[in-house]
């Protein structure tokens, strides 16, 4: 199943250096999962030539205006293209009351349903539930109520061992009985073949965590997100600024690098980089001081969930 992110903003606070506002799409399977909407996304999703028109999913971490900003012009457009189906929005509670006051006094009618789920900035929770993923939402360390989103993937049907296939003829009932991970048993309840001489342990399942505004959190953090695979953190400062990220419940790029290595993650991306960094490879090396495997969230780039 593809399953990957497109990094649609890599900023904190304002656009500089040719980079923008928090947003990230995220396709699993057929599906497309908006996280973050930052000014200008809508121009970002153009331009780099996204499905925007599949999303049906918008997460949004918490009402810092550089992760939401852009929700009510991508929402104005949907409606202005016609859009008939659902979409459904996660955020905090207050972002529903937003969205009506704009649409209100600007005397709009949407032509689409629009559904607002509240997220829970204190518990992890299962926010959705589709045939191959869920998502959670679990609560994120910052100056207002915020939450990271944890996409997974969902168990697939068992892989059949090709070798026993071809040594013992079974039928089509009994194959798709052991895909399901069940022995199968015959007529009169006799067991007939075992799930495990039959199949291929399952791959290992992928998921992506996305920790979007955080101060350092070792502990708490580490135990929402600890079987997730690949993860985005946050990683607004250089090391050189850690008492700054301190002070404004940020992190600095090895702190990322850290709850990387404490999840024991496969890839870790990092981004909300300040405005004062125009080379942001000092951060990269810094993050790597604790996670070698890490990579820049850049712009236009699509990544794969390990």
């Amino acid at each position: 199943m593809e399953f990957e992110v497109t990094i649609l903003g890599s900023n904190s606070a304002i656009p500089a250096h040719g980079r923008n506002q928090t947003a990230q799409l995220v396709n699993v399977g057929s599906s497309s999962l908006l996280l973050d909407c930052g000014e200008g996304t809508q121009i970002q999703l153009r331009k780099f030539k996204t499905k925007y028109s599949r999303v049906d999913h918008i997460f949004i971490s918490h009402l810092h205006g550089d992760h939401y900003y852009g929700l009510m012009g991508l929402l104005s457009t949907y409606h202005l293209h016609k859009r008939v189906k659902l979409l459904t929005i996660y955020g905090p509670a207050g972002l529903d009351e937003i969205i009506t006051t704009n649409f209100k006094y600007s005397n709009t009618r949407l032509n689409f349903p629009l559904r607002f789920i509240a997220t829970n900035p204190n518990e992890k929770e299962l926010i959705l539930e589709e045939k191959n993923y869920k998502v959670f939402s679990f609560p994120l360390k910052h100056r207002i109520p915020c939450t990271g989103f944890i996409i997974q993937e969902k168990q697939a049907m068992l892989r059949m061992n090709k070798q026993m296939l071809l040594e013992n003829k079974i039928s089509i009932e009994a194959i798709n009985t052991l895909r399901n991970g069940k022995d199968f048993l015959d007529e009169n309840g006799d067991l007939l073949y075992l799930v495990k001489d039959y199949t291929l342990p399952p791959e290992p399942l992928r998921s992506y965590a996305f920790c979007s505004d955080t101060i350092f959190d070792p502990v708490d953090l580490v135990e929402y997100i600890k079987d997730s695979s690949t993860i985005y953190h946050e990683a607004t400062f250089g090391d050189e600024e850690e008492v700054r990220a301190m002070e404004t419940f940020h992190s600095t790029a090895s702190q990322a690098g850290k709850i990387a290595e404490l999840v024991q993650a496969k890839k870790l991306l990092i981004g909300h980089y300040s405005t004062r960094y125009l080379d942001l490879e000092p951060l990269l090396l810094q993050a790597k001081t604790n996670f070698q495997n890490t990579f820049l969230s850049e712009e236009g780039i699509t990544y794969q969930i390990d």
